[in-house]
């Protein structure tokens, strides 16, 4: 697999993961995650993480909102997280293979294209 800028990854679409094919090196993830700029490994390399701080909470859930729509339209589901009722975090593997695989990316790619209403 490749390294893809944004656009690249945007114009793809998630690829259904039933196990059975080894999840993405370290290494690659670290270069992929230089074309997706806040969003860091965590997990021993099997997950990406991005966080924002937003306005208020009502911003926080029309942007998970957002998120969701375009999860279930690629069905690949993130794990979102409020905390603080402003704090957001995203968490992206791909639970079938315990790891990262190329719809991580492209997820992350996509919700990076979504609106947020950040606190100034």
């Amino acid at each position: 697999m490749e390294i893809q800028n944004s656009s690249q990854l945007i114009a793809r679409k998630c690829v259904p993961c039933e196990g059975g094919v080894e999840p993405c090196t370290v290494a690659h993830s670290e270069n992929q995650l230089k074309q997706l700029p806040g969003w860091y490994l965590t997990h021993d390399g099997r997950r990406i993480r991005k966080d924002w701080t937003v306005k208020h909470f009502m911003a926080g859930m029309r942007f998970f909102n957002a998120v969701a729509e375009i999860a279930e339209e690629d069905n690949h589901h993130p794990d979102l997280h409020i905390e603080g009722y402003r704090n957001l975090s995203i968490e992206l593997w791909t639970h079938a293979i315990g790891g990262l695989s190329e719809n991580d990316f492209i997820l992350a790619a996509k919700i990076d294209q979504l609106p947020i209403e950040l606190q100034s």
